[in-house]
């Protein structure tokens, strides 16, 4: 390492459990809207539930009585060897030590039951428990998603400190949204993380990108509708494809780019077939979110039960950062292995992005399913959330280019999972 890498050290949990312990707040189990009803009612048939911040013995007695399950996860990541795998295996870790073992978790890989087209059928209809989704590959079905991940553009990009803010502006926005929650009761599904905003969006192609005029005639596989009209208004071509076939895509050249996180590219091996990486500093591409939900069975399990799985996914998102992060450094790394240049676009390209990231922000106000006062809450929300998570001794000590050099892979992002859940909005609908 050639730079400092945070202001001061973080330091590691002692075990997964251990994210339960010296909380910032003192908190109990709030009312809200996950897993709330008759059936999942305190000392009603679901049986009695406990404090998110109750020591271990409380929890431990209120399972006491209860029957061993196990539940099907279905994470992002190919493998359990994946960049993205701790998103997975994080929450297994917690959920189980919470649970003194008595909840199981069955981590299914690679999207081995369901691919992302079905997979809220396959939690509808009790084929997989707790799912990693990609509502935006739906836009009509989640159309307050979708809009909310086109304002998400106003945020700003980095490699480090943007993706926690990003991912901590997201997490409130899904929760304070109506709309978006109340699209997935609908499905029958309880949101545990209603809108992650995961990774930032990069070019990565098979050619250097870096001005306006390197746009023309450009084929770039897209992952939403805002980000099909970014690349037409750039005087590129879009294609809407699975990630899955993007590098035989890139490999035959039926596409020259792919405009997405660079986790995924990371894993897929993309960088092989398209070695050159190009990101923005200042402007940004809107969002293609994710989502964390649980299935039709969720509501069915006892309540202390919903309350460890609701409470282990938040806490895991420590995890998802891990993947999304991680993988950011991992794919600057793989472009240069590669040959590839890691640049960032021109000024001029970067305005035009910016401008018409606006543009589309207002269009998407203008469905009426995010307010009208979006795009001041996001500001409002990214300036406190950067604040707080540079009190926690998260910071940029680089930029893109070098972030395969200053980044420290052991960084604990606990500290983010913690603040995020302790002091945002999800804790109003944990279950009770």
């Amino acid at each position: 390492m050639t730079t400092a890498r945070m202001t001061h050290r973080l330091p590691k949990a002692a075990t997964a459990a251990a994210a339960f312990s010296a909380l910032a707040l003192t908190l109990g189990a709030c009312a809200g809207t996950a897993g709330t009803g008759e059936a999942a009612g305190g000392g009603g048939e679901a049986g009695e539930g406990f404090a998110y911040d109750a020591p271990q013995e409380d929890v431990d007695a209120a399972l006491a009585d209860l029957d061993p399950v196990e539940i099907t996860f279905q994470p992002s990541a190919a493998s359990p060897d994946s960049v993205m795998a701790p998103a997975g295996t994080v929450f297994k870790e917690i959920v189980e030590e919470r649970s003194g073992g008595k909840i199981t978790v069955d981590l299914v890989w690679g999207q081995a039951i369901a691919g992302y087209a079905e997979v809220h059928d396959a939690l509808s209809d009790g084929r997989l428990d707790v799912a990693y989704t990609l509502p935006v590959y739906d836009p009509a079905q989640f159309a307050a998603i979708n809009d909310l991940g086109t304002v998400m553009a106003a945020v700003a990009p980095s490699p480090f400190t943007g993706e926690l803010v990003a991912n901590a502006v997201g997490n409130e926005l899904g929760w304070n949204n109506e709309d978006a929650l109340s699209t997935y009761e609908e499905m029958g599904l309880t949101p545990l993380t209603p809108f992650a905003a995961s990774g930032g969006y990069y070019t990565v192609c098979n050619k250097p990108v870096e001005s306006e005029d390197d746009w023309d005639g450009l084929q770039v596989r897209i992952a939403s509708t805002a980000q099909a009209a970014q690349t037409q208004h750039l005087g590129g071509s879009p294609t809407s494809m699975e990630y899955a076939e993007t590098f035989e895509a890139l490999q035959r050249g039926t596409v020259d780019c792919t405009l997405g996180q660079l986790v995924p590219s990371a894993e897929g091996g993309i960088f092989e077939v398209a070695p050159h990486l190009g990101y923005t500093t200042e402007a940004s591409f809107s969002r293609s979110p994710g989502a964390y939900l649980a299935g039709s069975s969720f509501k069915d399990l006892p309540l202390a039960y919903q309350q460890i799985i609701f409470d282990s996914n938040a806490l895991a998102s420590s995890g998802g950062m891990e993947a999304v992060i991680g993988g950011n450094a991992d794919a600057v790394r793989q472009a240069k292995e590669a040959g590839g240049e890691v640049t960032p676009f021109a000024d001029e390209l970067q305005e035009e992005i910016s401008e018409y990231s606006v543009e589309l922000s207002e269009q998407a106000i203008g469905n009426g399913l995010i307010g009208e006062d979006i795009l001041e809450t996001v500001e409002a929300s990214e300036s406190d959330w950067s604040a707080r998570f540079e009190e926690l001794g998260y910071s940029d000590e680089g930029s893109v280019e070098d972030f395969d050099e200053w980044f420290d892979p052991d960084t604990d992002f606990s500290g983010y999972a913690k603040a995020v859940y302790e002091e945002g909005t999800a804790q109003e609908h944990r279950p009770s």
